[in-house]
C-alpha cells in the first residue's frame, strides 16, 4: 500500500510540473539505429567518436526492501578509418560487477544502399533488442517479453548487408550468426542444458564469449516507414542450437529455432503508440529434455500495446510523457512430449507510468506494475519502480 501512495504521489507531482496548453506538433524521443552515425565527435571533424548510455533503478515489489542497482553503465566508441569504413563497439558494465563487450563490428559502405558488417552484432528482433537506450523506451525496466522471448540483449558473432531502399521506403538487414549454445558436459559425466522453460532461450546467449559453433543461424528485419509517422517491421530468425563437440552427436543435444517478431511504432502530434508480437516454435524439445533434465517449451509467444502521451507543450525541449503498457508472454505457449504447461509461464503485466525527459538524453522515469500469471492461487508481487536514464 505504500508503494502505491508514494508512485501516486510522484504522478501527481510530476503532472503538476508539466501541465501547459499547446497546439504544437511533438517528437518521439529519438530512436537511432544502433550502429549508425549517433553520436557527435567531441574534436569536430576527428575520426574518432565517443558516448554512453547508463541507468540507475530501484526495485520494490510489493512488501518486500526496495533494490537499488547501477544496472548498466555502457562506453560507446567508434572510429571512421574513411567515408566508407568503419568501427563500432559497446564496453557494458552491469551492476557495477560485470564487464561484457555488447557490440564490436565493422561497417563497409558499399553503395548507397548498401553496408557490409561483420563483428559482435545485435540480432535484429522487435524493437527493444536494437533500440534499448533508456531515453528510447517508456517504463523503467524493459518489456518483459524483450527480457525472457527476444531475449534482450542479443548479440552474438556474425556477418551481414544492412542499408535502405529509399524509393520503396524500405530499410533492411540480413545477417549470418553462430546460434543459442544449447548443451554441454557437467562436470561430472552428464549434460547440462542451457535452455530452460521460465526465460526460454536466454541462457543460452553466446555473447561472443568463446563462442561454439557448429551450423550458422539466419536473421533478418525488413522495416517499412513510407507512412507519416508510422514504422512497421517484421523480423525473422531461423537455425538450430549449438552444442560442445563431445555432446553433439547425443539425441537431443541440439533443437531448431524459427523466430519471427512483428512490431509497429506510431507517432501524432503529442501521442505516441507502440506494440510488438513475438513468436518462436521450436522442435526437438521433448528429447532435449530428456536429455537435460530442463523443461523448455515447443512454442514461446508474447505481445504488447503501448500508449504514451507528451503532457508538455511540443515545442519544448523537456518532454513528460504518461504511457500505459500492457503485455503479455508465455514461455510455455506449447510443449511437447509428455511435458505439462506451467501456467506460472504464462505471464501478464499491466505497467503505467511516466517518463520526464528533463534534457535531450537525460530522463527520469517513475511506474508501477500490477504482475500476474495464469496459475491459480500463484501470488504473483506487484512493483514499484523508479529510475534515472542517461544517453550521449
Amino acid at each position: 500500500m505504500k508503494s502505491s501512495i508514494y508512485f501516486l504521489a510522484l504522478m501527481f507531482s510530476l503532472t503538476m510540473m508539466g501541465q501547459t496548453e499547446s497546439k504544437s506538433n511533438a517528437q518521439t524521443p529519438t530512436n537511432n539505429k544502433a550502429g549508425e552515425p549517433r553520436i557527435q565527435s567531441n574534436t569536430g571533424d576527428s575520426p574518432l567518436t565517443i558516448g554512453g548510455y547508463g541507468e540507475i533503478l530501484y526495485n520494490q515489489p510489493e512488501g518486500d526492501n526496495g533494490e537499488l542497482d547501477i544496472q548498466r553503465l555502457v562506453l560507446m566508441l567508434g572510429y571512421r578509418f574513411n567515408d566508407k569504413t568503419q568501427f563500432f563497439t559497446e564496453i557494458e558494465f552491469e551492476h557495477v560487477e560485470e564487464v561484457y563487450v555488447e557490440q564490436a563490428f565493422v561497417n563497409y559502405n558499399v553503395g548507397s544502399n548498401v553496408n557490409l558488417r561483420g563483428g559482435l552484432m545485435l540480432v535484429p528482433m522487435g524493437i527493444i533488442n536494437e533500440y534499448h537506450e533508456p531515453t528510447t523506451f517508456n517504463g523503467v525496466e524493459r518489456p518483459a517479453l524483450d527480457n525472457v522471448i527476444v531475449p534482450t540483449t542479443w548479440r552474438e558473432i556474425g556477418i551481414g548487408v544492412s542499408g535502405k531502399l529509399n524509393n520503396l521506403s524500405l530499410g533492411y538487414q540480413a545477417y549470418v550468426f553462430n546460434g543459442f549454445k544449447s548443451t554441454a558436459l557437467d562436470g561430472e559425466g552428464g549434460v547440462s542444458g542451457f535452455l530452460k522453460g521460465s526465460n526460454g532461450l536466454r541462457g543460452g546467449r553466446q555473447k561472443g564469449i568463446k563462442s561454439t559453433v557448429d551450423s550458422p543461424t539466419f536473421s533478418t528485419k525488413i522495416d517499412y516507414y513510407g507512412i507519416l509517422g508510422l514504422k512497421l517491421g517484421f523480423s525473422t530468425y531461423f537455425g538450430k542450437t549449438q552444442a560442445a563437440d563431445n555432446v553433439e552427436n547425443l539425441d537431443g543435444a541440439n533443437i531448431g529455432i524459427a523466430m519471427y517478431g512483428l512490431d509497429a511504432r506510431y507517432t501524432y502530434d503529442r501521442f505516441t503508440a507502440r506494440g510488438q508480437f513475438i513468436h518462436a516454435s521450436l522442435s526437438d524439445t521433448d528429447k532435449y529434455n530428456t536429455l537435460t533434465n530442463r523443461d523448455l517449451g515447443s512454442a514461446l509467444q508474447g505481445y504488447y500495446i503501448e500508449g504514451a502521451y507528451n503532457l508538455l507543450p511540443a515545442n519544448k525541449e523537456q518532454k513528460l510523457y504518461v504511457f500505459t503498457r500492457y503485455e503479455n508472454y508465455n514461455t510455455h505457449a506449447d510443449t511437447a512430449g509428455g511435458l505439462v504447461k506451467n501456467k506460472a509461464y504464462d505471464r501478464t503485466d499491466v505497467t503505467a507510468g511516466l517518463s520526464y525527459h528533463i534534457a535531450p538524453g537525460v530522463v527520469l522515469k517513475g511506474d508501477y506494475q500490477i504482475r500476474d500469471n495464469a496459475l491459480s492461487g500463484d501470488e504473483v508481487k506487484n512493483r514499484l519502480n523508479f529510475g534515472i536514464g542517461v544517453w550521449f
